[in-house]
């Protein structure tokens, strides 16, 4: 018969606390062998003492408890070895977000950054297919994901041709707030019965209109002030910075939401070009 440990006893050998035990037990993360009947105290087994160092291990590894329970419940090995997987590739992008944070930090601490090349730019109101929703800063760069896949598989049913590079339109509250309605969309060529379609915001029979998330939309025009950024996401505010000078110095800022262009398209992991476009007030061309 396995000799009993106290949760004490237990404690020291593991190295997890006994509070860290009873919500480990009470997740269903690591259940005690044996609860006397009569004291209700939790009893272990020296058994259970590899397990609770490959809990502590995981949690120094900041795996989710969701994620630890999918572990030590795995049916079989090679299941159990797909969740730590996943979560190994998470620390890695977490990893190089981070690398990128100190690379931009030091930059900014080694002197003033060059300003970017900035011109001006009529955009004219375009056709498009879009996906909207209320979406907060620290989601963004999933959602845009997520919504760019639905924008293209509806593009490739609806047998509709891009006219030009996907974009995002930013309202102020988004910065501001760090939350707001984003508008990511991809341009169309179409015939002029499919643009009085979209202008009505509804489908035609036999045009395809794709459902869910996808609506036809047309995008306003504008006129914005444009600035590059060529590189990880981590740095585009450096030219958000050197770009909103510029329009502040001129006094030629306007309401309107900012937008982005990804004219060699959008890849939220890895460093990509950007079009930031700022709307602006010009007198002449």
């Amino acid at each position: 018969m396995a000799t009993m440990l106290t949760i004490g006893e237990f404690s020291r050998m593991s190295f997890l606390s006994v509070k860290a035990l009873h919500h480990y037990h009470d997740v269903g993360i690591l259940a005690p062998a044996a609860i006397d009947p009569n004291s209700g105290y939790r009893l272990y087994t020296a058994d259970q003492v590899a397990s609770a160092q490959v809990i502590r291990r995981l949690r120094d590894l900041d795996m989710p408890l969701d994620s630890i329970r999918a572990v030590m419940t795995a049916p079989d090995l090679a299941a159990r070895n797909r969740e730590i997987s996943a979560h190994l590739e998470r620390m890695e992008h977490q990893l190089a977000e981070t690398r990128a944070a100190v690379t931009g930090l030091r930059a900014l601490l080694g002197g003033p950054v060059p300003r970017p090349e900035i011109s001006f730019r009529t955009i004219a109101p375009v056709a498009a297919l879009a996906v909207t929703e209320v979406v907060t800063v620290a989601d963004a760069a999933g959602w845009g994901t997520e919504a760019y896949a639905e924008l293209y598989e509806a593009l490739a049913a609806a047998g509709l041709a891009e006219a030009g590079p996907a974009g995002v339109l930013f309202p102020s509250e988004f910065f501001e707030l760090e939350r707001g309605e984003l508008t990511a969309f991809v341009s169309l060529t179409l015939s002029p019965v499919q643009r009085g379609a979209v202008r009505l915001g509804i489908g035609q029979p036999g045009l395809g209109w794709p459902q869910g998330r996808v609506r036809p939309t047309e995008i306003a025009g504008t006129e914005a002030a444009v600035a590059v950024h060529d590189g990880p996401a981590s740095e585009i505010d450096r030219v958000y910075a050197a770009l909103g000078t510029v329009v502040a110095e001129r006094t030629i800022g306007v309401d309107g939401p900012v937008r982005e262009y990804y004219p060699d398209g959008y890849d939220a992991k890895a460093p990509h070009r950007t079009e930031i476009c700022w709307p602006v007030f010009r007198t002449g061309h």
